[in-house]
C-alpha cells in the first residue's frame, strides 16, 4: 500500500474509534440513537457533497442502485449486530464479526474483484486479524455474563458474529465496486445514510416517542456521531479507490484495538497486558501491509 493509502485507513480507524469512545454506552439505547445518528450524518455531510466531486463521474442510475443496495446491507449489518448483542456476549459477537468480516472481504476481493495482493501484504492482514480477535478473546475472558445460560451446542453469539461478518464483507466489497465505478465517496455515503434514515424510521414504531428525550439528553454525542462515523467510512471509501480491498479491510480494524487500549488504560477495564500485546501484533501487521 502507498503511504497515502495507509494514512487514509489509519485516520479512518482513529475517527471510528473516536466516535465509539464518545458514544460509549449511549449507543445501547438502540434504534432512537441509530436513527438520530443517521439523521445527524445526513445533515452534517449533505452540504459537503458539491465540494467533494458532486455525485461523481458515474451515471445517476448506477449511483442510485448502488446506494439502495449498500444502504440495505448496512441496515442488515446493524440489525444483525444488535440481535447478536441480545443473544450473546458482546465480546464474543464483536470479536467474531470483526475477524470474520475482513477475512471474507479478502476472499471476495481476490475472487470477485480480481485483486492480487502480495504474500507479505496478506501475512500483514492476517496478523491484524489475529490481533483483533485476541482483543475480543481478552474481553471475553474478563466478562462475566449477567445471566448464566445453559450450555448449547452452538454459541448463539458466534452465529450472530458470523452473520454480522458476512454483512460487513458484503457491504465492503459492494461499496468498493461502486466507488471504483465513479461514485463520489461523500455523495455515496450520504445516499446510503438516507436509506438508513428511512429504514430505521420505519423500524422505530412506538419508540418514536423516545427520540426527542434522547436528543435532548445526548445531542452532543449524536452530533459527534454525525461527524466522525461518516468521516471514518468516507476515508475508507477513498482508500479503496487507490488500494486493494484485501489490504484495506483488515487494516481498518485497527479501530477495534484503539478502543480496547482506551478501555484498558483510561476506563481501567481488565487484561491490559493482553490488550497491549495484541496491539503490538496489529502494529506488526500494519508494517507488513505498508511494505
Amino acid at each position: 500500500m502507498t503511504p497515502f493509502a495507509v494514512l487514509l485507513v489509519l485516520s479512518a480507524a482513529v475517527a471510528h474509534a473516536g466516535w465509539n469512545v464518545l458514544a460509549h454506552g449511549v449507543s445501547r439505547i438502540g434504534l432512537p440513537f441509530l436513527w438520530l445518528g443517521a439523521v445527524s450524518s445526513v445533515v452534517v455531510w449533505v452540504g459537503v457533497v458539491p465540494f467533494t466531486g458532486g455525485l461523481g463521474t458515474g451515471s445517476p442510475t448506477d449511483l442510485l442502485s448502488g446506494v439502495v443496495v449498500s444502504g440495505l446491507l448496512h441496515v442488515a449489518y446493524m440489525l444483525v449486530l444488535q440481535r447478536g448483542y441480545r443473544v450473546g456476549q458482546l465480546s464474543t459477537v464483536y470479536a467474531t464479526a470483526r475477524g470474520t468480516g475482513p477475512t471474507i472481504s479478502v476472499v471476495l476481493a481476490v475472487t470477485l474483484l480480481g485483486e492480487r495482493p502480495s504474500w507479505w501484504a496478506l501475512a500483514g492482514g492476517a496478523l491484524v486479524l489475529v490481533g483483533v480477535v485476541a482483543v475480543g478473546l481478552a474481553d471475553r475472558g474478563a466478562t462475566r455474563p449477567e445471566v448464566r445460560r445453559p450450555r448449547r451446542r452452538i454459541d448463539p453469539g458466534i452465529v450472530a458474529g458470523l452473520l454480522t461478518g458476512v454483512a460487513i464483507a458484503a457491504y465492503t466489497v459492494w461499496d468498493a465496486h461502486i466507488v471504483r465505478g465513479g461514485a463520489a465517496p461523500v455523495a455515496f455515503m450520504v445516499g446510503c445514510t438516507l436509506v438508513e434514515v428511512v429504514c430505521f424510521g420505519v423500524a422505530l414504531g412506538p419508540r418514536r416517542r423516545d427520540v426527542l428525550p434522547v436528543l435532548r439528553a445526548h445531542w452532543g454525542r449524536v452530533l459527534a456521531f454525525g461527524v466522525l462515523s461518516p468521516l471514518s467510512y468516507i476515508l475508507v471509501l477513498l482508500a479503496v479507490t487507490i488500494a486493494p480491498v484485501a489490504l484495506v479491510a483488515p487494516m481498518r480494524e485497527v479501530s477495534v484495538v484503539l478502543v480496547s487500549v482506551f478501555g484498558a488504560l483510561v476506563l481501567r477495564e481488565g487484561r491490559a497486558a493482553t490488550r497491549i500485546g495484541a496491539s503490538v501484533v496489529v502494529l506488526a501487521g500494519i508494517a507488513l501491509l505498508a511494505v
